[in-house]
């Protein structure tokens, strides 16, 4: 039996609204990642800040300002120009013993 007028114009009524549908669903979730994505910048900008802050508390935690009133306070001093001893780094990185080399 072929489809009368009716019958197609409900089936294209149907198309039409599962187009619809899916424009819907599709602009939804892109306004929740658009939402998404605001938060996770900033919060990543807090953690920015947050990193900065910790940097530059590490910075002043070593600076001599701070080291030395605490090395002085368990005993400690700092060392001559002539204790200093500079220890000179190999050249070239050690050889692997050879099946040779080694006792028997």
């Amino acid at each position: 039996m072929p489809l009368k007028g009716r019958h197609w114009i409900a089936f294209w009524l149907v198309a039409l609204l599962a187009a619809l549908w899916l424009v819907i669903a599709r602009q939804t979730a892109a306004l929740n990642a658009a939402r998404e994505l605001t938060s996770l910048r900033e919060e990543r900008a807090a953690l920015e800040g947050r990193r900065a802050d910790l940097d530059r508390r590490v910075r002043t935690a070593q600076s001599r300002s701070v080291l030395l009133p605490r090395a002085r306070r368990q005993g400690l001093r700092l060392p001559a120009d002539t204790e200093i001893i500079l220890i000179p780094t190999p050249t070239e990185p050690p050889h692997p013993p050879q099946p040779s080399d080694r006792p028997h």
